[in-house]
C-alpha cells in the first residue's frame, strides 16, 4: 500500500483543525503525551538556562535529545559514540510525524523507542520513511568518545582549558587530536591503556588527593605509547605534555575551578556544534531538551558566552536552554527516536538509509574526520525536496565536521 507522505499527513491535520493547529488527535497522536510513567507526581525539572530577556531578531527554536550517554565511563566498548540530535520541528509537526509512526507502521505507544522500533519486522521501512521525512528538518551530531579524550589531551593539557574546547571555536588544535587519535589506534594495546590513564587522571570527584598517583601513570601511560607511535604530529603532541603543567590542570579540578568545562562530560561540546549548525551566524538558537543533569545553568552559561567567539558584545548564538520531560513535547519524542536510530544502526554511516543524512558523504578512510565541513541543512526549509539534513560523526573510519566531540553515562 502506498504511504501519504509526512507533510501531505501535516496538510490534511491542518486542513482538519485550522492551519495554525493541530490537535494530537488530529494528528493521530492520541496517548503520546503521559504515556509511560505518567502516573503520580513528576519531580521539578533541574538543569537548564532560561532566556534572560525578551527573545527579537532572527531566533530558531530546536528541540533535542541525545543517546549514548554514559557518564565518565568514556571507554565502554558497547557505547562507542555519543548521539546528539536536533529537529527543527512544530509541536503539530511532530505529533503528525509519530502519529503517522503508529497508525501507518502499527506501533504501539510503547513501542516509540529506537531499540524497539529497529527490531520490528516494518523496521527498513519505516526508519527510510523517518528518515526522509525529516529531510532539512534535523541534525545528527555523532561524537567518537575515543577521539573526545585524544581532544580533550589536546585541548585542557596543551593549551588553556576553556569551553570552546572540542568546538569548531577551537579549530586549530583539531589536527593534532585527529594526528593522536590515528596514530594511537594504529598502536596496539598500549593506546587503550593510555586512554584509561587520561579517564583515571582527569576524574578527580569522589576521589582522595592524597593518595592520587595517578598523574605519575598517565605519564607512564604515555611513554609506554609513544614508543610505538612514529607519526610525527602525534609523537609532537605527547612529546609536549609536560608533568607540571599537567599536574596545575588536575590540581584545578580539584579544587573544583569552574572555569574549566567538565573534562569527561562530551555533552556540552556537542549541544555547542548543534547550536552553531543552526545558528549559522545569523540567527540565536532557543533549545529544548530533554532533561539532563551534564546541563547545568552554570555549565550552560560559560558556554553561551564562549559561543559568542570574537564578538564579546554581541547576543550569543544560544538564546537559553529550557528543559522539558519528553513525555510532554513531541518534539523531543522525534529527537529521542532520531538519536537512537542514528546510534543503533548496523554498519558505518555512509551505507543505508542513513546516507541521506551525512553531509558531506562518509569519506573513505581515517583522513576523512579532517576533511568534513558541516552543512546547513536546515536552510532548504521544509518539504521532501528539501536538503539533507546533516551528520557529522568523528572518529577514525568515517567522519564528517572534525570540530565535533564525544560524551559519557549509561546508554539511553
Amino acid at each position: 500500500m502506498e504511504r501519504e507522505t509526512f507533510w501531505e499527513i501535516v496538510e490534511r491535520a491542518r486542513r482538519a483543525a485550522g492551519r495554525d493547529t493541530v490537535t494530537a488527535e488530529g494528528a493521530g497522536w492520541a496517548r503520546m503525551v503521559g504515556m509511560a510513567g505518567s502516573t503520580g507526581a513528576r519531580l521539578p525539572l533541574q538543569g537548564g538556562l532560561p532566556p534572560g530577556e525578551a527573545l527579537t531578531g532572527a531566533v530558531r527554536e530546536i528541540a533535542c535529545d541525545e543517546s549514548g550517554f554514559s557518564g565518565t565511563n568514556l571507554l565502554d566498548p558497547a557505547t562507542p559514540v555519543i548521539v546528539h540530535a536536533s529537529v527543527d520541528l512544530s509541536r503539530a509537526e511532530a505529533a503528525a510525524l509519530i502519529g503517522t509512526l503508529r497508525s501507518g507502521f502499527r506501533f504501539s505507544p510503547d513501542e516509540v523507542k529506537s531499540r524497539q522500533f529497529l527490531r520490528r519486522r516494518e523496521a527498513a521501512e519505516a526508519v527510510e520513511w523517518f528518515l526522509s521525512a525529516l529531510r532539512g528538518r534535523a541534525h545528527v551530531h555523532l561524537v567518537d568518545k575515543e577521539l573526545f579524550l585524544a581532544t580533550r589531551v589536546v585541548d585542557l593539557l596543551l593549551a588553556e582549558p576553556s569551553y570552546a574546547a572540542g568546538t569548531r571555536l577551537a579549530g586549530d588544535r583539531r589536527p593534532a587530536a585527529a594526528a593522536l587519535h590515528r596514530a594511537g589506534r594504529a598502536a596496539g594495546p598500549d593506546w587503550a591503556v593510555f586512554l584509561a590513564a587520561v579517564v583515571e587522571m582527569l576524574r578527580t570527584k569522589r576521589r582522595d588527593r592524597a593518595d592520587d598517583r595517578s598523574v605519575a601513570r598517565f605519564f607512564a601511560a604515555r611513554d609506554a605509547l609513544r614508543r610505538h607511535v612514529g607519526d610525527a604530529q602525534a609523537g609532537a603532541v605527547l612529546d609536549a605534555l609536560d608533568p607540571a603543567r599537567v599536574a596545575a590542570v588536575q590540581a584545578r579540578l580539584y579544587a573544583g575551578d569552574r572555569t574549566i568545562p567538565p573534562p569527561l562530560e562530551p555533552l556540552l561540546p556537542a549541544l555547542a556544534e548543534t547550536v552553531l549548525h543552526w545558528s549559522t551566524g545569523r540567527r540565536r538558537v532557543l533549545v529544548i531538551h530533554d532533561e539532563q543533569s551534564a546541563l547545568t545553568e552554570d555549565r550552560l552559561r560559560r558556554l553561551q558566552a564562549a559561543l559568542t567567539a570574537g564578538d564579546p558584545a554581541g547576543p550569543s548564538p544560544l538564546a537559553g536552554l529550557v528543559m522539558t520531560d519528553s513525555r510532554d513535547d513531541p518534539r523531543v519524542q522525534a529527537a529521542d527516536l532520531l538519536a537512537g536510530v542514528a546510534r543503533r544502526m548496523p554498519g558505518v554511516p555512509g551505507d543505508g538509509p542513513l546516507r541521506p543524512l551525512l553531509s558531506p558523504p562518509a569519506g573513505p578512510g581515517p583522513d576523512a574526520v579532517e576533511a568534513g565541513q558541516a552543512l546547513d541543512a536546515a536552510e532548504a526549509g521544509p518539504g521532501p525536496g528539501a536538503a539533507d539534513a546533516t551528520q557529522e560523526r568523528t572518529s577514525a573510519t568515517a567522519a564528517h565536521d572534525p570540530n565535533a566531540v564525544p560524551a559519557e553515562q549509561e546508554p539511553t
